[in-house]
Order: structure tokens, then sequence, then C-alpha cells
């Protein structure tokens, strides 16, 4: 059946018949169990609602072994057999190019190359799911392909809810992840409801449909080495990091791009990854450098690298553990040191302990889960006591909002300075204050056609952008716009496409909006070949409430609250967003944070410059009013700034009270 045939067939007429797994591809550990005799068949009987009476009989028997056998119910049966990739926008069969845009993105989610999981419909951190099952997918892409622009898609944690009557300036598809009731957000909580397929974790943009690779986090992750050595190593502005240490752990679908952020920075990058075919993946594409199995051999290429002021990446295929033990034992000290191990995911493979390999690892999560649970937390104290050695020995360690502090405090590693962890959050420390707080963030689009040529153009387009806005930029941003120069100068060069043609450059609100409106011209003037997708990480100005990532840098007591990110969901829908998501979940883990997206399909038309215009202004000034109130000085001057640009924005601002004033409470 050809690829158009298949998706708007929806829910096949015929049982596909049942292929083996395919092994050539990465597979997610098998996720526990916690479901009583009734909840298993719940769980059974809610997956079976897809089909017709006449298939319960043989699909109940299959999907009972697929729950026993790994934890969930993925319908393997009714994985498409074409090939999953983005396609061109016009090889979608659809009556809207804004319901072709958002398959175009759902596939890239799950082509093999980008997910880590694809067959488990998994993008990256673990458990960062698209969708629940293969048929959720199929009802997707048929909705989106029958759709017109007077309906919305309703998305329940991937199930595919429904078509509904709406307007054509309405979003196409609006999207939930794990919504939960607050008091049943806990790891247990949602351990059942994703058994029992009711609910999902969407990560950040794998539920979003927003992930464009590991190219996603290259160029946060850059910026964020970046700005550590100068912070920290007194590094000047115009200087790269030759001969700079970084160790760090993870290669997997987001801490891959950790490899290449170092080597473009100048510095050796050591990175420790105990899934083979992780590391595998990752050399393969050119992502890292070098591969070591053996340590001493990893010494001796260290200090080659240090003497040489080589910019390479050299990745360790075992524990982080061991890589930071030897380093103390052996006296070799790295300037830097950070960790991106899924420490949201740490009962499920998100961070295997120290003494075991990766299969024996897998195999104890699925057989014996409590000894892996204690193997886990003992492991986090050894890998805090190697941080805390490198560190009184000159190492900057920061906490990359994987919740490496959080597990660590949870298992009793001493990383606490009174009620305080001993090290920032890379959110806290660099990207809050630097960044966020001017407005600067993951800005990131995807030429629809496929065409190299067209991400070529809008490159030169967004270099133009930025070069004409750094001209007239103030001091307090003038690193932030240079920093993006030189990053989009040689974005090609750094091979950084996986997957959909995309870019990301970090931008501030003025700089958003000029790029996009700047496409959108070109798009109608027949410079760009098909619309472009406009979109952002949730890790950005607005998008998230994440007290130990996002919002970290946020001291005024409100860091936990979430009216930030579901105001920004609930602003876009109604300012041109072409579908918006919201989550429970993402980077630090289920009941830790509150994330939302959006993805906008620019075509070139009058309506698209409104679009820009009214959601990428509420986008990032959402945020940098929240950061603002809560009284961070960077973010009052760019309100401030905003507010004079647009006569229509009135903002409330918050006073500094003098610290005197309330010593009577002493």
């Amino acid at each position: 059946m050809l690829f158009s045939e298949d998706v708007i067939t929806g829910i096949p007429k015929i049982l596909p018949d049942l292929l083996p797994i395919d092994y050539s591809v990465d597979h997610a550990p098998k996720r526990p169990i916690n479901l009583s005799t009734e909840e298993r068949s719940l769980a059974i009987r809610n997956a079976l609602r897809y089909f017709p009476p006449k298939w319960h009989n043989q699909l109940s028997k299959e999907f009972s072994k697929e729950l026993e056998d790994y934890g969930h119910i993925y319908m393997y049966r009714f994985r498409p057999q074409y090939d999953m990739y983005s396609r061109p926008i016009s090889d979608y069969p659809s009556k809207s190019i804004q319901a072709a845009s958002i398959m175009l993105m759902i596939q890239n989610n799950l082509d093999p190359n980008v997910a880590q999981y694809p067959h488990e419909l998994i993008t990256y951190g673990g458990n960062g799911s698209v969708f629940q099952n293969w048929i959720q997918y199929r009802l997707t892409m048929y909705y989106l392909s029958k759709m017109n622009n007077e309906q919305t898609l309703v998305i329940y944690s991937g199930h595919p809810m429904g078509l509904f009557p709406s307007d054509t300036n309405s979003p196409r598809v609006v999207i939930t992840n794990g919504m939960v009731v607050p008091n049943y957000s806990k790891q247990i909580d949602f351990d059942k409801m994703s058994a029992m397929g009711v609910s999902q974790y969407g990560q950040m943009t794998a539920g979003s449909y927003m992930y464009i690779g590991p190219q996603g986090i290259v160029h946060g992750t850059a910026i964020t080495i970046l700005n550590a050595a100068r912070k920290h190593l007194s590094i000047g502005p115009d200087n790269d990091l030759g001969g700079i240490l970084f160790v760090t752990s993870g290669l997997g679908g987001m801490s891959g791009a950790q490899a290449k952020a170092a080597v473009i920075t100048g510095a050796i990058c050591v990175i420790a990854e105990c899934n083979p075919h992780a590391a595998l993946k990752r050399h393969e594409q050119g992502w890292l450098n070098e591969i070591f199995y053996d340590l001493d051999l990893l010494s001796i290429r260290i200090n080659e690298a240090k003497d040489k002021k080589e910019a390479v990446s050299l990745g360790f295929v075992g524990n982080i553990v061991d890589l930071l033990e030897y380093f103390v034992n052996n006296k070799i000290y790295p300037d830097l040191g950070s960790d991106q191990t899924s420490l949201h995911n740490p009962w499920l493979g998100g961070y295997m302990p120290v003494g075991i390999n990766y299969e024996e690892g897998l195999r104890l999560i699925s057989e014996e889960s409590s000894k892996f649970k204690n193997m886990v937390i003992d492991s986090l104290r050894r890998h805090a006591k190697a941080v805390n050695n490198l560190c009184d020995n000159g190492m900057f360690f920061w906490d990359y909002g994987n919740a490496f502090l959080l597990e660590a405090s949870r298992a009793g590693a001493d990383i606490m300075d009174n009620t305080k962890f001993k090290f920032p959050s890379y959110v806290e420390d660099i990207m809050g204050p630097m960044c966020f707080d001017y407005g600067f963030g993951p800005f990131r689009w995807v030429c629809t056609s496929g065409k190299d040529s067209d991400l070529k153009i809008t490159d030169e387009i967004a270099l133009k952008v930025l070069t004409e806005l750094s001209k007239t930029s103030p001091k307090e941003i003038q690193l932030q716009y240079n920093d993006n120069i030189e990053w989009i100068k040689d974005a090609d060069n750094h091979k950084l496409v996986v997957g959909s043609k995309a870019r990301i450059l970090y931008a501030d609100e003025v700089g958003r909006r000029m790029i996009a409106l700047e496409f959108n011209k070109s798009i109608r003037a027949g410079v760009l070949s098909a619309p472009i997708v406009l979109g952002r990480d949730h890790h950005d100005v607005s998008g998230t409430d994440s007290p130990y990532r996002e919002t970290a840098n946020i001291k005024d007591g409100s860091m936990f609250t979430a009216d930030m990110s579901v105001q920004n969901f609930v602003g876009d829908g109604f300012r041109g967003a072409t579908w918006i998501s919201l989550h429970n979940g993402g980077g630090v883990g289920w009941g830790e944070v509150m994330n939302g997206g959006f993805g906008m399909l620019i075509d070139g038309s009058e309506q698209s410059d409104k679009n820009i215009n009214s959601m990428i202004s509420w986008d990032v000034n959402n945020g940098i009013a929240r950061r603002a109130w809560a009284r961070n000085s960077g973010a009052k001057f760019a309100i401030s700034r905003a507010m004079e640009r647009d006569e229509n924005l009135e903002i409330t601002i918050s006073n500094i009270v003098d610290d005197e004033i309330l010593n009577f409470l002493d």
C-alpha cells in the first residue's frame, strides 16, 4: 500500500500480519507493571476499544502478552511498514496545508535517525512519547489527512479524541499530555496510568511534535558551556575554549548534543555513555569524534588533546561514575563538569548504576526492580562524591536540569549546603540571568519543502536580521546577539541537521518577530519554495514552570507555581498558533514541571504576518513580565524596552524593597 493510501485509511480494514521485533533499532526498557488483575483487564479493554469486536479475541491475548513482556501495550502489529521520515509537505494527503505541516513534524519525531526508541514511539529522554501506541499514530494521521481549516483535532495524552468545529484562525491541533489532578501526579500514578493507556509522558518537544533532533539542544548547550567558562574561568568573550576540559555523561536523544556543542566552543569534551548502541549511533552520525573503551587509553588521548588545544569529543563507553572516579584517582581535573543522564526517569534506565553493564541493567529493571533501585541510590552517592572531589580541585559543576541534584539528594548524597544544593542549575546560574531574563531563547524553524537550498536561504535571512539588530542593540544584550550571529554563520558547516531541514538559534522577542516576518516575505515573493514551520523548545523564557530548571532563578517564592506556562498555552492558542500543547513533566520528571509549546505554519499570507506579530510578542513577553515581577533586573530592563516598542503593552512593574526596612523581623 502506498504511503498516502495507508495514511487516509486510519485503522486498517484487514488485520495486518504480526511481524517480529526489529532489532536493527534500539528499544525501550520494559516498563514496570504495578497493576492488579482487574487493572490489567482494564488496560486490555482500553486497548481493544479501538478495534471491531471480531478482532477482540485474537488481539486481547496479543495485547496481554505485550503488557507482560514490555510493561505497555504498543500495538506493534499496527506499526506502519512505510519509511518513517519528514517528507516534503506536498507529499502529505491533506485538505489543509496546516494539517500537512503537523503530519510532517510528527513523522520527524518518529524517524529512526531522530528518535531514541522509534518503535515504542519515544523520541528522547527514555520515555518522551509522541503517542502511546501505533493506532493513536494512525488515527491522528487519518484525522489530519481529512480535516479542513474550520476544524480542530483534540489530543488527550496521545489519544486523538476527534475533530471539533472551530474557525480558520483557531489552532488545528490542541494537545495535552499527562494532565492529572495534582494529588495524583506521583511516579507510581504515572506508571499505572501509562500501563492502562490513559496518560503519557510527552517530555517537551516529543509529545508536541516539535523535536528537531539533537540540533535542538546543541546551541543551548554551546551557549551554556561558553558562558560557564566566561563566568567561572574568566575566559574573554572573544576567546574560544581551547585547552578547556569538559566532562559529562549521556549520548542519548538530547544529551547526544553535548559532544557536538563542546567541539563548537573549542573545548575538549569527555563524555560517558553506558549504552553502546547510543554511543555508536552518535559516532556514526559524526556527532562524537572518537570512542574509547579503556580508561588508560582515554587518559593518554586527553593529555594529547590538552597539549594541542584540540576541539574534540572523546566518548567513553562505560559508566560516568567509573570515569569520574578514575579522574579522581589519577588526578585528572576537568575545568567544567555536568551530567545529562535521564534522571527524571531513574528507575527505568534513565540512569544506569555503576558496577553493571547496560544489558544487565535492563535485566534488573525487568526482573529485580528493587535491587536495581538500590543500586541507583548507591551509585548516585558515589557519583556525587566524585563530583565533590573534582570540584574541590578546581572543576566548576552545574546541574543540567536533568534532576541530577534532585535525585542525588533523595538518595542521601552529599550535595546539600544547609537547605540549598551545593551546585547551581545551569538556568539559575547561566541561562536564566544571561538569556531568559532578556527574552533570549531557543527559536527554531523547519523548511517544509525538505530542501537544503531553502534552509540555506533562511540561514542567510536570519544572519542579516541579527546583524542589523545588533548594530543598535544595548550593551546588556550585545553578547547574546554576537554569539548568535557567530552561530548562524557557521551552522551549515557544523552539519547539525538530522531529520527535517531545521535550524535553531537564540533570539529575543524582536529578533524572533523580525526573522519570522522576513521568512514570510520571502515565501510570498517565491524566494522560499514552501511554507515554514516556526516553533521553539518548551525550555524557554515563558514556556516552562520548573523550579529546578527554567524558573530556578525566580526568587520571589513563585518558582513552584505554574501560571506562566498555562497562560502561555492559552494565549498562543488565540493569537495564531497552528498547534499548541501543554504537558505535565518534561526534562526533570512527571509532577516536577509544567510546560507548553506551539507550532506555527507561515505561508506568505498577510494573516501569517498578523499571527507572527501577535503570538510571538506574547509568547516571549509573558515570561519576561513574570520574571520582571520577580524583581529580576535583566527582565525589568527587557520588559521596559518592550513597552517602549508597543503602546498596547502595559505591565505591572515591581518595586525594589530596601533590605534595612525589614530588619525589624530579625
